[in-house]
């Protein structure tokens, strides 16, 4: 007569000895790599706030050709890392620096330059999209600018465009209200340079107050670098 075996099954459920260990191990191994994350992502953002902001005098060009144009770009002007390459590009990100006369505060403009074809002037959504848009109300606050709020039900929530009344190549820029209380509204405004290059610039709201400088001011970089 065979003895009975005294060994009996885990019971279902229960976590053996090997079991919780394994999983502590991997619950410690996550831990450690989202710490390593994290450690990573502060010292990028201490890079970036460490960062010299960028500057006429800048060099170390990249050489980039756009539209059939070669430009030469310094590399601190780079938005993104992976576009610091010579070649053919169909698309730059750059950030410059804009400083009104009589201020010792520089503000920061993102601008992608891209292939004419790419984009259409704000000047020409003017007249073609944004006129249709408007609502009744007038917005002030910007000398010599005009700021029309857009309808709501349109998809345009939040926005106003602020153009110059006046002129018949008139400044135009589209902006949207901060997202959080303590933000800051941003602009956009595009625009095709001499060189059949198409601009679009994103800038802090504020930076309207001096729109009258503003255009001359962006000639003054992208001309340093042949985009002009």
């Amino acid at each position: 007569m065979l003895a009975m075996s005294t060994q009996t099954a885990p019971v279902a459920g229960r976590h053996t000895p090997h079991s919780l260990a394994y999983n502590l191990a991997g619950i410690t191994v996550l831990v450690l790599l989202l710490a390593v994350g994290a450690a990573y992502l502060v010292d990028e953002m201490g890079r970036a706030a460490r960062a010299p902001a960028p500057a006429l005098t800048d060099g170390n060009p990249i050489r980039q050709t756009i539209s059939g144009r070669e430009l030469s770009v310094p590399t601190a002007w780079f938005r993104f890392g992976e576009q610091v390459r010579d070649g053919f590009t169909n698309q730059i990100d750059l950030r410059v620096m804009f400083a009104p006369a009589g201020s010792d505060v520089a503000m920061p403009v993102d601008v992608t330059l891209l292939p004419r074809s790419r984009a259409r002037t704000s000047s020409s959504l003017l007249d073609g999209v944004y006129l249709h848009q408007f609502t009744d109300e007038t917005l002030g606050g910007v000398a010599g600018l005009v700021g029309k709020p857009m309808r709501d039900s349109n998809g345009y929530s939040g926005e106003s465009v602020w153009y110059d009344a006046i002129s018949p190549n008139p400044f135009v820029a589209k902006c949207l209200e901060a997202a959080e209380a303590d933000g800051v509204s941003q602009c956009v405004r595009t625009v095709y340079l001499p060189s059949g290059i198409a601009a679009i610039y994103t800038f802090d709201a504020t930076v309207l107050q001096s729109w009258r400088q503003f255009d001359a001011e962006m000639e003054r970089w992208l001309t340093s670098i042949g985009a002009w």
